[in-house]
């Protein structure tokens, strides 16, 4: 069983992987960056023999994150009864190509597994389907090696995610990047305009938006469903805020928009879209899920 002693760089390199399966578990990069560290930890706590009998170093720090995110998603659930409004996952910038990856949004894969709607779909999950699902479907995990992960039978974690795929379904497949960047952009310069009858044009009539302030700023509480209300809603909160900054964004691998106030990140709004209209939008506000925006331009 024995193996060569791995380098601390070697191990290092385990760091992208393992954020981008804690991420899509956790749907939070603060929470990915400490399940990730605790592993490490655990890593180097081990007696040294005990590490030269580890074979493939890399599935063991996989198999012992995925045990720490199954912990935190069962705990979370209590947590976010306790949130103030409606819970989000943390929203992404597309930072391909920068950093050195010291920063662990430079080393998340965009793809569709990381888009807001994708996420938001793995929240009505189990954590047990959740990380079934998410380490077989998305990263191609065998279920032996998942059953290690949740202590469970091969067989039953093929069940597990056989379920979870069926909930998965609901996730829309986005339309062509094209399309949806265009429909973005209408979007923002009708609302910078305070058009609400171009936004409501923009709006699929059964479009919902939900905000994510986390108690900590000011935000509508509850779902806002309508285009109509939408609109309004919109066109209110540009009212409120003179000097009202929007960007055109990729958040989560898709075409966003970011609004900034006196040059500060306040909301970073993800859409879905179907035939060139808005079905809907969910916009982060919380500023402990905004860090990752803090060097956007």
């Amino acid at each position: 069983m024995g193996t060569a002693v791995t380098g601390a760089g070697e191990l290092a390199g385990e760091r992208g992987p393992l954020i981008n399966v804690a991420y899509r578990l956790l749907g939070s990069l603060s929470e990915a960056e400490d399940a990730v560290q605790e592993a490490y930890a655990r890593w180097y706590a081990l007696p040294r023999d005990r590490r030269d009998e580890v074979v493939s170093p890399g599935a063991w720090l996989t198999t012992v994150t995925g045990r720490i995110c199954l912990d935190v998603l069962g705990s979370a659930r209590a947590r976010r009864e306790r949130y103030v409004g409606a819970w989000l996952p943390e929203p992404l910038p597309d930072r391909a190509g920068e950093g050195s990856g010291a920063d662990p949004a430079d080393l998340l894969v965009m793809d569709e597994s990381v888009t807001t709607a994708f996420l938001v779909v793995l929240e009505s999950m189990t954590p047990a389907e959740r990380v079934a699902f998410v380490l077989h479907d998305v990263f191609r995990y065998p279920f032996a090696e998942i059953a290690g992960v949740l202590g469970r039978s091969p067989a039953a974690c093929k069940q597990l995610a056989s379920s979870a795929r069926r909930r998965a379904r609901l996730a829309r497949t986005p339309g062509p990047v094209a399309e949806r960047a265009l429909t973005v952009r209408r979007v923002k310069e009708a609302w910078q305009a305070r058009d609400i009858a171009a936004l409501v044009d923009l709006l699929d009539p059964a479009a919902v938006l939900t905000a994510d302030g986390g108690g900590l700023v000011s935000s509508v509480l509850h779902p806002v469903e309508g285009g109509a209300e939408i609109a309004r809603y919109m066109v209110a909160i540009a009212d409120l805020a003179p000097g009202l900054e929007l960007l055109e964004r990729t958040v989560n691998g898709t075409p966003g928009l970011v609004a900034r106030q006196a040059g500060v990140v306040g909301t970073v709004a993800s859409f879905e879209i179907d035939g060139g209209r808005v079905t809907r939008i969910w916009a982060v506000r919380n500023p402990e899920k905004l860090r990752a925006w803090t060097r956007d331009g």
